[in-house]
């Protein structure tokens, strides 16, 4: 069973044909969170933070480097003293106002287009480590092959929806063209939405023109082809490349997640509910700016936030505070009517371990009850962030899978009330053999191809293999087996083209 189903493409082996079981993989879409959503705060308490969140915008600000902060800023009606920004309340609401619900993002193949938003979760693979780690060769800088790898493992799970953006830094290339390697990356070895650099204006503007070889221009100006991630350099600042990237895509109609990243007891205070005050904040004048530049421009409520260990300095993930604070989050996410972005299958741990599972689902479990719309880092995460596991990444993703049905709630139609089965089956019975058991037995319960399910015995007589050894395996399998998706010869022309006359143009620009 195992090796039969060791790829999971998106698309049916030879051999399998009329294979349900392969069919209902090949269906896996983005789930629709059909549970209740969990909020920890009351009304009260979450207007006393969003009350507090407003008075600092309005009395101590935010401060926002980038030469054309002031003339936008000012231009809406926010005054603006030494590269900081007082926002009016009224002005606040107004301008948040004007972001959509919901938006869908294009990817290149329609059918995998994602809605971010609504009911709607969005699973992406880890983003940032210039680290990478597996069994064989343990951690090592990431080059741009391990990146290609990422972007490949992330197109053949079904539980993934979107291929992410920096998954790993490719320290083997040059600091100011990478960014043209890895969007290329995104587009040609896989066929799900995607992120653009935002490392500078100039970086995102290569990220656009790139999904317009591909898109169109006018198509991406209708529906995003991008959704970057824009980080708040907390406490209380946007700096001057964020921005430069911000206003690029903003310009450009591309959604954008504005994400304050914080420590609580480093960059923001030791308290949860201060914790929640300047992330609010911070959010909210990230949002505010990027429509003014651009009204209408698809935004992400981002919350990036967990706690220090006090003692030695170093974050901790998996803490029960960072939970509090992601749950609460989501609450005042809704509360302005935007999409929101948190989570993933966070880990201090170096390895995927015991101490990397519990982290993980400590974090990912709370991401769903709180119904997270985007959940970058779903899958690979681990040392805080520093590297990427490939055995992380294949244990992560069978997690995903299992969360997947569960975000599917309770089945109470006539075939999951199974009154038929009920009324056949007689007093001492079973149900093995029954019509209804026999309909549903392939799709009634989530199992996982990976983990192992077998006695003692029978685990111990096929070698004894941990889960992390299973997963060693998987992640070659899949590299051995890849097949990347089509792509018009001629459109993958344009798109190498463009990027080696841009390599041409910055590497003498930058020498």
């Amino acid at each position: 069973m195992g090796q039969r189903r060791e790829r999971r493409t998106g698309r049916r082996r030879a051999g399998e044909a009329g294979d349900p079981e392969a069919e209902t993989i090949a269906r896996i879409a983005q789930p629709v969170h059909r549970l209740p959503v969990y909020e920890l705060a009351s009304e009260e308490a979450l207007d006393l933070i969003h009350r507090a969140s407003l008075e600092l915008l309005s009395d101590v600000g935010i401060d926002f480097y980038h030469p054309e902060a002031e003339s936008i800023l000012t231009a809406h009606g926010v005054r603006y003293v030494d590269q900081t920004a007082y926002f009016d309340r009224e002005l606040i609401a107004e301008y948040v106002a004007k972001a959509p619900r919901t938006f869908t993002q294009l990817a290149r193949n329609p059918e995998r287009n994602v809605v971010i938003g609504g009911e709607h979760m969005t699973f992406a693979p880890v983003y940032g480590p210039p680290f990478v780690y597996d069994r064989d060769r343990g951690r090592r800088e990431a080059k741009l092959l391990d990146f290609e790898n990422f972007v490949k493992m992330t197109y053949l799970s079904p539980w993934l929806h979107h291929s992410g953006g920096t998954i790993v830094e490719p320290t083997d290339l040059p600091v100011h063209t990478r960014h043209l390697d890895m969007v290329y990356s995104h587009l040609r070895y896989s066929d799900k939405p995607f992120m653009g650099s935002v490392t500078s204006a100039e970086n995102a503007a290569d990220s656009v023109r790139l999904a317009e070889i591909v898109f169109g221009a006018e198509a991406i100006r209708q529906q995003p082809a991008l959704l970057s991630l824009i980080n708040v350099s907390s406490p209380r600042r946007l700096d001057d490349r964020m921005l430069g990237a911000l206003i690029a895509y903003a310009r450009a109609n591309q959604a954008l997640i504005i994400t304050p990243f914080l420590f609580s007891g480093a960059m923001a205070p030791t308290s949860i509910a201060g914790t929640l005050v300047q992330l609010n904040a911070e959010a909210l004048a990230g949002i505010v700016f990027t429509q003014m530049v651009n009204p209408g421009t698809p935004v992400v409520y981002g919350a990036f936030q967990t706690t220090i260990d006090l003692q030695s300095g170093a974050p901790v993930f998996g803490s029960p505070e960072s939970q509090m604070a992601l749950y609460v989050a989501g609450q005042l996410a809704r509360r302005h009517e935007l999409p929101f972005r948190s989570g993933g299958m966070f880990a201090s741990s170096k390895v995927a371990d015991a101490q990397a599972a519990y982290e993980s689902v400590m974090v990912m479990l709370p991401a769903v009850l709180a119904r997270v719309n985007f959940v970058l880092h779903a899958a690979g995460w681990l040392e805080g962030g520093l590297t990427a596991g490939y055995e992380k990444f294949i244990l992560d993703e069978q997690l995903l899978g299992m969360f997947h049905k569960y975000l599917a709630g309770l089945d109470v139609s006539a075939e999951g009330l199974a009154m038929e089965s009920l009324a056949s089956v007689p007093p001492g019975g079973h149900h093995l053999g029954t019509p209804h058991t026999m309909r549903n037995f392939r799709t009634a319960f989530h199992r996982s191809d990976l983990f192992d399910y077998n006695s003692f015995e029978q685990w111990y007589e096929e070698g004894a293999q941990t889960a992390e050894e299973r997963a060693n395996t998987r992640f070659k399998q899949w590299l051995r087996d890849y097949e990347p998706p089509p792509i018009d010869p001629a459109l993958d022309e344009a798109l190498r083209d463009f990027v080696a006359r841009r390599k041409r143009e910055i590497v003498p620009a930058r020498d």
